[in-house]
């Protein structure tokens, strides 16, 4: 193992002891106590499948038969998701090939990101993870399963799934994505198009044309977000079938995946030699791995929350400077839209997951030591599966990179550091992904003009207002503020800012996504300005210096007569969009560096 790795594995096993052996010794217990329907009363378990297909009843009626649970994230509104209406009757029917059952056992919200941008509905974005989480667990209380398949693929949907999962640790999980829709138009096209519209030389009807040249078929966005990182993580977590995160959507190979997952979900049931549960896939190790493969790829800044957050329900300590300190030795070896110029499924076909796993393994990067849902050891993901006379099988994916400017070898990577760095000072922590900035755009000292609101930032664009150097500061965006949603609005502005010449950065409480672009950002500052932070006390024109490089966030001005001033107050609550139901989440939720959750206290 690369030494750091193996010192930051090390400190995160001892920060962890006791909050795992506590998760450990829960997921035990609910092994011990068995699944419910064998102690179920006739009538109760009658329920259970009152509606199932005759010859599946006569099977459940066997207490000791298998059957696999099915949680679904299905919706029409989400192209990623649209696919998942058809994969409940391949997986039934793949359970019943090898003697079992699998019920649909509840399905999760998913809303969309990308329709939400700028809107409302963004505020509830964030705590939808925490929702889908408990929903995950109201789905499993019946408690009469032996395995779960989880469909799931875009930004808070597979935290949610992972974290409800978590709960039922003593089951085997198996993830099912749907896989990318096959390419659009050029990112460069997309992008320049956003740009023109920004500034006011393209109509909506041209921007919208372009958008739907892009946007235009089932399957997941095809940059390089959350969404895709999601799917890059459950490979490197062992939690997905090798290989399957990339494959689209109503294709052949797609299928056979699919119908795959029920089946091996039987093969690593309790009472197996095989059996494999969600908490012996789910530890130190593999969450550096997800970690590891989110650095190596230029992964989104949404699991600087996400996966503390996971890691927390399954009894595992994430930190900041855990991501800092392993950016600092991992390697850059893909440049995926918006970090390069092409997407997922040009990554794809370059060598894709298979050729990342081998990357960090053969460099000591990642363990190889782990227990996955395909069995022992993380080098069976750098096999990819294929079709061999209509059989799944797999083979050893590609040594070599087939697309050098896409992706590298450890050896000649993009660059020798992660895509992300901790920044500190006397504004309080945040993150900054570097991956997509180019090293002459990371420092910058320039006054700030201070906004509460996305919306005031964007009128004070579109009114000539902010062509000079400066800091951006957008507050008041924190999870307990209004939600924390992301402002991906902000980047065609700020990048037409920076395409003009000037030297600009973005300082938030509020969250980028993941689909940062090239203007340096600050985010997921924490204290939040809501929660007593020290950006409720920044005024236009105080000089903030960004330093990405150094890991430092600075203002020129005395601590001492920073916080003598009065801080500014946070905008009244919102109501309207549902927003006024999350009034409790947003009391309870945690800091950003402690993941954001409304689901427990932060450590």
């Amino acid at each position: 193992m690369h030494p750091v790795t193996a010192e930051v594995t090390a400190r995160i096993v001892e920060r962890s002891r006791a909050s795992r052996a506590d998760y450990l010794a829960r997921m035990a217990a609910a092994r011990e106590a068995g699944v419910a329907r064998g102690k179920l009363s006739c009538a109760n378990w009658a329920h259970a499948f009152a509606a199932s297909a005759e010859g599946d009843k006569q099977r459940m009626r066997d207490p000791s038969a298998p059957n696999i649970g099915i949680v679904s994230a299905y919706n029409d509104m989400l192209s990623a998701h649209q696919p998942y209406e058809r994969f409940p009757d391949v997986i039934r029917k793949a359970a019943r090939e090898v003697g079992a059952t699998a019920q649909y056992a509840g399905g999760v919200p998913a809303m969309c990101d990308g329709v939400t941008q700028g809107r409302p509905g963004m505020e509830l974005s964030l705590f939808s993870r925490d929702v889908i989480a408990m929903a995950t667990a109201v789905a499993l209380t019946h408690d009469a399963f032996d395995g779960v398949l989880m469909l799931g693929i875009c930004d808070k949907i597979v935290p949610g799934l992972f974290m409800g999962a978590a709960a039922f640790g003593h089951l085997p999980v198996i993830f099912v994505p749907g896989g990318p829709m096959t390419s659009g138009i050029s990112n460069a096209e997309k992008a320049r198009v956003r740009a023109l519209y920004a500034e006011g030389k393209a109509t909506r009807e041209q921007l919208l044309d372009s958008e739907m040249k892009s946007y235009h078929g089932p399957g997941t966005c095809t940059f390089y977000g959350t969404a895709n990182s999601n799917q890059m993580m459950m490979e490197m977590t062992g939690l997905h079938l090798p290989g399957a995160a990339f494959v689209s959507p109503n294709t052949p190979l797609r299928d056979a995946l699919t119908a795959a997952a029920p089946k091996r979900a039987v093969e690593i049931r309790d009472g197996t030699n095989a059996y494999t549960p969600f908490s012996a896939v789910v530890d130190e190790k593999s969450l550096v791995n997800a970690l590891a493969g989110l650095l190596a790829t230029g992964g989104s800044t949404n699991h600087t929350l996400h996966l503390i957050a996971m890691a927390r329900l399954a009894g595992v300590l994430l930190t900041w400077e855990d991501f800092d300190d392993l950016s600092k030795v991992t390697p850059l070896i893909a440049r995926v839209y918006p970090n390069g110029s092409e997407d997922v499924n040009a990554f794809h076909a370059a060598g894709g997951m298979a050729f990342v796993t081998r990357q960090l393994l053969d460099a000591g990067l990642a363990h190889e030591d782990v227990a996955t849902v395909a069995g022992p050891g993380l080098r069976r993901y750098q096999q990819e599966p294929f079709l061999d006379g209509g059989q799944l099988v797999w083979r050893e994916g590609t040594a070599v990179s087939l697309n050098r400017d896409l992706l590298r070898p450890v050896d000649d990577p993009f660059q020798s550091e992660g895509g992300l760095r901790l920044v500190s000072g006397p504004l309080g922590r945040g993150v900054v992904k570097t991956s997509a900035v180019k090293a002459e755009h990371r420092t910058i000292e320039a006054p700030a003009r201070v906004f509460d609101s996305q919306e005031a930032l964007l009128a004070a664009f579109k009114a000539g207002e902010l062509n000079r150097d400066l800091v951006v500061v957008v507050r008041f965006q924190g999870p307990r503020a209004n939600g924390m949603p992301e402002l991906h609005s902000l980047t065609p502005p700020l990048g037409v800012l920076l395409d003009r010449g000037f030297k600009v950065a973005l300082v938030t409480d509020g969250r980028m996504s993941g689909a940062s672009g090239k203007v340096p950002a600050a985010i997921h500052m924490t204290p939040e300005a809501a929660d007593g932070g020290a950006l409720a006390r920044v005024r236009d024109g105080d000089i903030i210096r960004l330093d990405a490089e150094a890991g430092r966030l600075d203002i020129r001005l005395d601590p001492a007569e920073l916080m003598a001033r009065e801080p500014a107050l946070a905008p009244p609550g919102q109501a309207g969009f549902g927003r006024e139901l999350f009034g409790l989440m947003r009391a309870a939720a945690g800091p950003a560096d402690a993941g954001a959750c409304a689901l427990f206290e932060a450590a």
